[in-house]
């Protein structure tokens, strides 16, 4: 092919291009490594020494003028593509934006902060524990005896011999005393782990707070009080409190701290099992023989300790029936809070 008729044959090319990707398959076919302008290049070999010169400039002319009307073309349809573009995605910036789901605390946890802000408010420091603890600190030094049920396997997942996952934050307890000289004032939140079948009441996981107080002369007054003004600024309201004289292996004397049914307005439903209280927390006063295992003087000092299920406060916060619906995941239970 002389180079006219590439030429000719170029031009029929570039005016068949009718998108800017076409442009590029073009480029390729005269100008690539294997196109019709190196073919011409390799051809001068073949020219007499007198005839090169000439032909060499003629193809560079020729490559020149191909590139620079690849280059204007390409241009060309790029420029009418994005004209096309803009007017096929043109937006209105004056219309409202659409809304966007965000996501938000899990009830449970918005009920934790808000736990622990009135906590931290009233003096209390924030104490974690382990997840998985030994027999020594969950039952042991709570003075819990080695014949209690709660140490059986129906009620505690062990993990091996002397590893379990604790059944309550109360671990934390000798933990914090261990290293703490009195006055200590602490909250101790986190999951819990007990085997027990799943119902409307009950779960195999749940969430706990755990509130201790050590210092000289803590009487049960002060317990008393502080679950008064506790309650009545988490549920925001004058609550109507009983306190029933309870036994637990860490206090003595405990008590277990009711509520008036919010269901029912203390006047019987199935929540409340037709008694119109509920009941939110266990306490009492710590037991001497943790304040041992804890290295702290029984004789000097005093305490009280109290703990309380998450899950429940939530169930009687928000009217929730049944446990089990904190931990399905459905997006129309969840969306409420």
């Amino acid at each position: 092919m002389n180079l006219q008729s590439l030429r000719d044959q170029f031009l029929l090319d570039l005016a068949q291009c009718t998108h800017s990707k076409d442009i590029e398959h073009v480029k390729v076919s005269y100008l690539g490594k294997k196109g019709h302008v190196s073919a011409l290049m390799a051809d001068l070999r073949h020219a007499s020494s007198q005839e090169r010169p000439l032909l060499g400039q003629q193809i560079n002319d020729l490559k020149q003028e191909i590139t620079q009307k690849l280059e204007a073309r390409y241009e060309q349809l790029a420029s009418a593509e994005l004209n096309i573009r803009l007017e096929q995605e043109w937006i209105d910036v004056s219309l409202p934006g659409t809304a966007r789901a965000t996501g938000r605390e899990h009830v449970i946890v918005k009920t934790l902060h808000e736990a622990i802000e009135i906590l931290r408010n009233m003096g209390f420091s924030v104490q974690y524990g382990p997840d998985i603890e030994t027999e020594y600190y969950n039952f042991e030094a709570l003075n819990f005896p080695k014949d209690h049920p709660a140490r059986d396997m129906q009620d505690t997942f062990y993990l091996q011999p002397n590893i379990l996952l604790r059944t309550h934050t109360s671990n934390t307890q000798v933990r914090v005393m261990e290293s703490t000289t009195p006055p200590l004032r602490i909250i101790a939140p986190g999951k819990c782990f007990r085997s027990e079948d799943v119902s409307r009441r009950s779960h195999v996981s749940f969430h706990q707070i755990e509130g201790l107080y050590v210092d000289k002369h803590v009487t049960f007054a002060d317990l008393f009080s502080t679950l008064e003004e506790f309650f009545g600024k988490l549920f925001q309201s004058d609550l109507k409190m009983r306190f029933r004289p309870s036994y637990f292996p860490f206090v003595e004397p405990g008590v277990e701290v009711d509520v008036s049914c919010m269901m029912c307005q203390g006047h019987g439903c199935s929540i409340c099992k037709k008694s119109g209280w509920l009941e939110v927390a266990g306490a009492g006063m710590v037991h001497p023989e943790v304040l041992k295992y804890g290295g702290i003087d029984s004789e000097q000092y005093s305490g009280y300790a109290w703990g309380f299920g998450l899950e429940r406060i939530a169930m009687l916060r928000y009217g929730v029936p049944d446990i089990r619906l904190f931990m399905e995941n459905r997006l129309s239970f969840l969306e409420q809070f």
